[in-house]
């Protein structure tokens, strides 16, 4: 993002970090604590700003989220941070199956041209 971006672009941006560690904290319902504590275990790094403050997107929200939740249960935080990691890979590695799958059924559908 750039300075000539409109604000109202980056406040669709999941990736624009947005959010100060404080209101963060708020809208996930746990303490600056945890949100560090998931930084320290590398599930998520925020920016900083200027001032050197930890500046937070949507996106990282919502895998924070995740990782409440499971430590909510009873899971150890390093725990929580790895299982959403490996969560996030697999999905991942779903994607792209799929996407090698469609491409492999279109290619065999198409009928071929005879020289």
């Amino acid at each position: 993002m750039t300075a000539d971006t409109p604000l109202s672009g980056r406040l669709d941006d999941d990736d624009y970090p947005a959010y100060t560690m404080g209101r963060a904290a708020e809208m996930l319902g746990t303490t600056p604590g945890f949100l560090r504590a998931i930084g320290e275990a590398r599930l998520i790094t925020p920016l900083r700003s200027e001032g050197g403050h930890r500046r937070y997107s949507r996106y990282q929200l919502r895998i924070a989220a995740r990782a409440r939740e499971l430590v909510d249960q009873g899971t150890p935080v390093e725990a929580a941070c790895r299982i959403v990691i490996l969560e996030d890979q697999l999905e991942e590695a779903q994607r792209i199956n799929a996407e090698y799958r469609r491409a492999a059924k279109e290619t065999s559908e198409s009928p071929e041209t005879s020289a």
